[in-house]
């Protein structure tokens, strides 16, 4: 299979990294100028409030919004360090509490923080919505080969690399090139395959930067960051490049330097294979990934031969569906769902990772009676998650075919990146029928008109829900108008939403009143009820 990296950089505005697998799509990476990535930046904040109800505190680290940090991010020696208290009655010399030797246990946060304190944090997961971002005392520097773990002080290997004989042999190839012993790392994918000389130069580039970092946290006056994560390029080639990426297309000579001299310093070897694309067919639409980038936001995914995928997203859950639609294989039901979801199983982990779906997934298969099929088809789905970078669960496939599972959300998915809520149905989808509009409007003008200081009522719609009134509430109308004396006025208005009215209430002489009780749900001119 060829693989090949393609980056496409609009100058100071946007930019796209795309991973293409023999033509086809399979990850996408974005960021733009008017968006600023925190995610691995780490911070010197103040803690501003603790909450013991829900174990967690508030901490200012100079955003807009206070970061969320749990008690469990909190690690030993990366807090001010305070003597607990003797309970009542405990006499020196005792030894431990009866509580105290069944070994260490988590103390409340209300034990371990107070307001004011100033501590080293690490966003790791963008603000979404409402919410502040969260943020850890554990530190971590990423290199190419290993992870730097200031305030944990051990040797690890990624959990990526299950087997235990392999994991043994490179903790031991981690200990022989002596890595400093008040600190700690963890050996990447990328570095499985490396040697001695490899790790220890990414090893002393780790340390050397961290120094740096704990210099100017020792200057430094909370809340200030500390240390700013690479930008997208080098995070893309630092994180996801492979020695099987036989080319790195970049439509940016500037950036095309810049992906170079990270080349000489990390991968020399491979520092040839960025090359610059200047051909006359945009870089994207060259490969045909505009296209794929448009359906990627689609609700509707189609399937070969017939089926289809619907997601739906909410702020903490996605819903996927699985329709069979006009799918058909061989003459058994069974073994045509089984087919069906086999074929989902593969496209939902592909759009998953694309779409960079969190929270919460639920996913709704087809349904199989054969035990062994639903397995398979769990199966299936797992193999394809797992060159996932993301962490996830899965349960087991239930007998209905609902799989959960929850993947590790750091920022918002790219369809809440790209696109907005829409104004007219406030990201509902939905907007109320002509019909319901008009019995809305109704109730409101015999709201308004039975208020002694409105003389004229003035209601300015859409056409369509104006023709309704006209037509079909024509009678109701007249009857309030004589039976009131008022004026009652519909003016369609082409530019108004159809699920949207302003009303305009004046006295006899002609003045703007503001009405004693407004409408609750449109808009009466000069009240505080709007929509």
């Amino acid at each position: 299979m060829t693989q090949e990296m393609l980056i496409n950089v609009l100058e100071g505005e946007e930019c796209r990294i795309a991973i293409v697998k023999d033509g086809a799509l399979k990850e996408i990476y974005v960021e733009r100028a008017s968006t600023d990535r925190r995610v691995g930046n780490i911070f010197k904040g103040r803690v501003t409030n603790i909450e013991p109800s829900i174990q967690a505190a508030f901490v200012d680290i100079g955003l807009p919004k206070n970061a969320f940090l749990h008690v469990s991010d909190l690690v030993p020696g990366a807090y001010p360090s305070r003597k607990r208290p003797a309970d009542d009655g405990e006499k020196k010399g005792r030894g431990l509490s009866r509580a105290e030797s069944r070994g260490p246990r988590r103390l409340p946060i209300q034990e371990i923080l107070r307001q004011g304190d100033e501590l080293l944090v690490q966003i790791t997961k963008e603000g979404i919505g409402t919410k502040g971002p969260s943020v850890t005392t554990a530190l971590s520097i990423p290199g190419r080969y290993l992870v730097l773990m200031p305030s944990l002080p051990r040797l690890g290997v990624s959990r990526k690399i299950e087997d235990d004989k392999v994991r043994r042999q490179l903790r031991d190839l981690l200990a022989s090139i002596n890595p400093p012993k008040n600190l700690g790392f963890i050996l990447r994918t990328a570095g499985q395959d490396r040697g001695k000389r490899d790790l220890s130069r990414d090893m002393n580039y780790l340390v050397r930067l961290w120094k740096v970092v704990r210099s100017s946290a020792q200057s430094a006056k909370a809340p200030a960051e500390i240390f700013r994560e690479s930008d997208l390029v080098v995070r893309t080639l630092r994180d996801i490049f492979t020695l099987d990426t036989e080319t790195i297309w970049v439509d940016s000579e500037p950036v095309l330097k810049h992906v170079v001299e990270f080349l000489k310093i990390a991968l020399p070897r491979y520092a040839n294979r960025a090359k610059l694309y200047d051909g006359l067919i945009p870089l994207f639409h060259k490969y045909h990934l505009e296209e794929a980038l448009e359906q990627i936001h689609s609700r509707t995914v189609p399937l070969p031969r017939g089926g289809t995928i619907v997601i739906d997203q909410t702020e903490a859950l996605v819903a996927i569906d699985v329709n069979s639609g006009k799918f058909r294989h061989g003459k058994d039901a069974e073994e045509s769902a089984h087919q069906l979801n086999v074929l989902a199983a593969q496209e939902i982990a592909r759009q998953i990772r694309l779409r960079d779906l969190g929270g919460v997934l639920v996913i709704d298969f087809v349904d199989m009676d054969k035990e062994a099929n639903r397995r398979h088809v769990e199966k299936t789905l797992r193999d394809a998650l797992k060159g996932d970078r993301a962490r996830q669960q899965m349960l087991r496939m239930s007998k209905f075919g609902i799989v959960e599972m929850t993947r590790q959300r750091v920022k918002a998915s790219l369809q809440r990146a790209t696109y907005m809520d829409c104004p007219y149905c406030k990201g509902a989808g939905l907007i109320k029928t002509p019909e319901s509009m008009a019995l809305e409007v109704m109730r409101n003008v015999r709201l308004l008109v039975h208020q002694k200081n409105v003389a004229t009522l003035e209601v300015r719609l859409h056409p369509e829900v104006g023709d309704y009134l006209n037509n079909v509430k024509r009678d109701g109308l007249l009857e309030l108008q004589s039976r009131l004396g008022k004026r009652i006025t519909i003016v369609s208005d082409p530019a108004s939403q159809i699920d949207h009215a302003t009303y305009r209430c004046l006295d006899e002489r002609g003045m703007e009143v503001h009405p004693e009780i407004a409408p609750s749900q449109t808009q009466a001119k000069g009240a505080p009820a709007s929509r």
